[in-house]
């Protein structure tokens, strides 16, 4: 079993998006800073009001999927299709916008810490242009295992094996092959994980510090992971909490114009005449 190295160290940067939500962005902070099929990865935490209650207002989506992952507080979801979503402490929202879905996420709190991620995912040429789906994931659908060396780890999505046993995540079966675990270690602690040698991996700190072989990952320092059928990681002295992301690369030319993820200019022009004449959310005929 070859274990993966860090290939690349991407520093999360601050940025705002939305209405004037304050952040960090490690995966999309620039048009080269990808992880083929991951487009961009946010992470938001704050206590202070100001930094989060201006929300995401009303805003369209065409050709990835988003996922977000709220840690702590509370946003509602809503869209064009009806649907209508609290999303609260410990709870997914997987949405796949396809050919075209306008949605909001507002937050429904007026203080205390809001603190999550939101994830995109970027969707094969083939399924940019299906129908938008959404759906909330609960905290208790989301299997928690507890690690033999003591810490845990919470499967959002794919499949955690650990000491011969499989554990499945709400969420399977997408193209992409999403892994999507939420780990946390105590000082010192060990995790080991497969990885299909032919996909992607990103693991990403956001309490603590962690080490990969030789090289070290500080809090907000995204490390892109290099060849291998596994990943080794070590906690340093005061634990550590991250995510750890792996995905089938689509291999696909990718022009991305703010909301709109397409294969080409002509697909994003299509997309920008779409949602400003009304047809961005139209059923494919």
């Amino acid at each position: 079993m070859a274990s993966r190295k860090i290939q690349q160290i991407i520093d999360a940067l601050p940025a705002s998006d939305g209405a004037g939500v304050k952040l960090m962005r490690s995966l999309g902070s620039a048009q080269h800073l990808r992880v083929d099929p991951f487009l961009m990865l946010d992470a938001f935490s704050s206590d202070n009001p100001d930094d989060y209650l201006a929300g995401f207002p009303s805003h369209p989506h065409r050709g990835f999927e988003t996922v977000t992952y709220l840690l702590e507080g509370h946003m509602l979801h809503e869209d064009h299709l009806g649907n209508r979503g609290d999303l609260k402490s410990g709870a997914v929202q997987w949405m796949t916008a396809g050919r075209g879905i306008i949605h909001s996420e507002m937050p429904q709190q007026e203080n205390g810490r809001m603190r999550g991620f939101q994830l995109w995912i970027n969707l094969p040429a083939k399924e940019k242009m299906k129908p938008a789906g959404y759906r909330d994931i609960q905290p208790a659908e989301i299997p928690e295992v507890a690690l033999p060396g003591g810490g845990r780890v919470k499967v959002i999505a794919g499949v955690l094996e650990l000491d011969g046993k499989e554990t499945a995540g709400p969420v399977q079966g997408s193209s992409t092959q999403p892994l999507y675990l939420d780990v946390e270690l105590p000082p010192n602690g060990e995790f080991v994980q497969k990885i299909k040698i032919e996909n992607s991996a990103y693991l990403y700190p956001f309490e603590g510090s962690a080490a990969i072989d030789a090289r070290v990952l500080r809090t907000h320092q995204g490390g892109v992971l290099g060849p291998g059928d596994s990943i080794e990681v070590r906690a340093g002295t005061d634990g550590v909490r991250f995510l750890l992301l792996a995905g089938r690369p689509l291999l696909e030319p990718i022009v991305q114009h703010g909301p709109f993820v397409m294969n080409t200019r002509a697909e994003i022009e299509q997309a920008i005449r779409d949602y400003q004449n009304g047809e961005l959310t139209k059923t494919a005929a």
